[in-house]
């Protein structure tokens, strides 16, 4: 009886001996650890700088593996890396890209601010630094045009006296003519409180027609005694006018002091408006 039972257990062992000869060639094709693959693959995009390819494969992989003690250490090593990142982006001036990288940043560690606490400071200053520059620039490039103009003015201002002076020089014993009892207009209506005179040839800077006007609306000035007011786009406009049309009122009665007044409008196309006054 003992004999047959040991024939039994040797037929089990030897059984038992061949199956696992058998099935140990299968262990060499299990499927090998997809996490590991996709874990050496975040290594490689991180050592490689692909840090967008870097950020998809963790969030990925923090779908697929949750509670891996790994994801920390690789989420901070990204963080970290973005930070180094916009540390050369503000190196070089590129604020977008620096506030863009400071941003991946504090999405992948917002439980740690202080991380990103000395790239967002150095972000907020430049910008500072920028907008200042910018200012500065402004103020220098308004204060330069503001010299232009005045120097602009001046030279302007010098040739309107030249000029006035030129013209009385050519008629210096030219006498007033003699008022006629009923002086005809030429451009106004004497029975109105005033009357506007366009002057579209001071937007289009033709000296020869505006010098032609001026000659007959120094007439009516001198005979009705008008008030004159000068509605120009620009400051720079009026003495140039005035010293035109004084020029000729002086020249048609040298003791008649015009009242001239000035009106800067810039949407409005130039104009006279003469008032007639109550005469003696």
């Amino acid at each position: 009886m003992m004999s047959f039972a040991s024939r039994c257990l040797s037929i089990v062992a030897i059984s038992l001996l061949l199956a696992a000869c058998q099935s140990a060639p299968q262990v060499a094709n299990l499927p090998t650890d997809d996490l590991v693959s996709a874990f050496r693959q975040l290594e490689q995009s991180l050592a490689s700088g692909q840090l967008s390819a870097a950020e998809s494969q963790l969030g990925s992989l923090q779908q697929r593996a949750t509670g891996d003690t790994r994801l920390e250490q690789y989420q901070r090593q990204l963080a970290e890396a973005y930070l180094q990142q916009g540390q050369q982006a503000l190196q070089t001036g590129d604020l977008d890209s620096a506030a863009k990288a400071l941003g991946h940043a504090r999405r992948l560690m917002p439980q740690a601010p202080a991380l990103t606490t000395g790239l967002d400071g150095a972000i907020n200053q430049a910008r500072e630094d920028e907008v200042n520059a910018a200012e500065q620039a402004r103020q220098a490039a308004a204060s330069a045009e503001a010299a232009r103009q005045a120097q602009a003015r001046q030279v302007r201002q010098a040739a309107e006296r030249q000029a006035a002076a030129s013209e009385a020089r050519q008629q210096p014993n030219a006498a007033a003519p003699e008022r006629p009892a009923a002086p005809q207009a030429k451009l106004i209506d004497p029975a109105a409180a005033s009357s506007v005179v366009p002057l579209p040839m001071l937007d289009n800077q033709d000296n020869e027609r505006l010098r032609s006007l001026l000659d007959r609306v120094a007439e009516d000035v001198v005979a009705f005694r008008c008030a004159v007011r000068i509605d120009v786009r620009q400051a720079k406009d009026y003495p140039w006018v005035a010293a035109l049309l004084t020029a000729r009122i002086k020249r048609l009665d040298p003791n008649f002091s015009p009242r001239l007044s000035q009106v800067i409008k810039p949407g409005q196309v130039p104009q006279l408006v003469l008032s007639p006054q109550p005469q003696d």
